[in-house]
């Protein structure tokens, strides 16, 4: 990449390297999703925003909440958040401000110093309550779980193409129809959702063929 070779014509130039903590280095891009957590409601994607794996998290977080950006929360949804609940690479002292300025607090597990700051520590021992580990808890019951559902009903785990715009075309057009087809089941009031959207994405697959 330094020196701008491309050893073989099948690769993504527009990718970039960046580690993760469950899957090492990988070349790709990053999906960043904020979904509703109520286990009595449906779980569906209410912000979607995609970038390089070598983009750091906290950098994302605004482009998500801000008001003035296209793919951000609408203010109906911001009204009625109480808790943020992202990965340990939102934890930014800049976001715990921007969070509460919106109304609702990010709670992320927070990273303690020898010489930690009294407002971080009020926020590590909130994360490491009782309180804290419950509202966490619920990323195992939403977002995680919505994350690969999504990339296996629409099979977007690798993107099928090449080039940052049209994967987060593709992205971004697989969770606007995960959602109308969300909305379709709310109105003909399917009892499992989830598999009644990889049914009729499969029987459309099917038919087309």
């Amino acid at each position: 990449m330094r020196k701008g070779i491309v050893p073989r014509s099948e690769i993504d130039t527009d990718a970039r390297w960046g580690f993760s903590h469950t899957r090492g280095w990988i070349f790709a891009y990053k999906l960043h999703i904020i979904c509703n957590t109520d286990p009595s409601s449906i779980i569906v994607p209410l912000s979607v925003y995609v970038t390089t794996t070598n983009v750091p998290d906290n950098q994302v977080y605004p482009n998500l909440t801000s008001s003035s950006s296209s793919s951000s929360l609408s203010s109906v949804i911001i009204k009625k958040t109480y808790y943020m609940i992202p990965v340990p690479g939102y934890d930014d002292q800049k976001l715990y401000g921007l969070s509460g300025d919106l109304g609702f607090q990010l709670v992320c597990p927070v990273r303690r110093y020898k010489n930690t700051m009294k407002e971080r520590q009020e926020l590590a021992d909130f994360c490491h309550s009782a309180l804290g580990q419950a509202i966490y808890s619920k990323r195992g019951i939403s977002i995680e779980p919505l994350i690969e559902h999504i990339k296996s009903v629409f099979r977007i785990d690798p993107v099928p193409t090449r080039g940052y715009d049209k994967v987060t075309t593709i992205v971004f057009l697989s969770v606007l129809l995960y959602q109308l087809l969300v909305y379709y089941n709310c109105k003909i009031q399917k009892n499992s959702p989830r598999r009644a959207i990889k049914y009729m994405i499969g029987c459309h697959m099917i038919w087309k063929q």
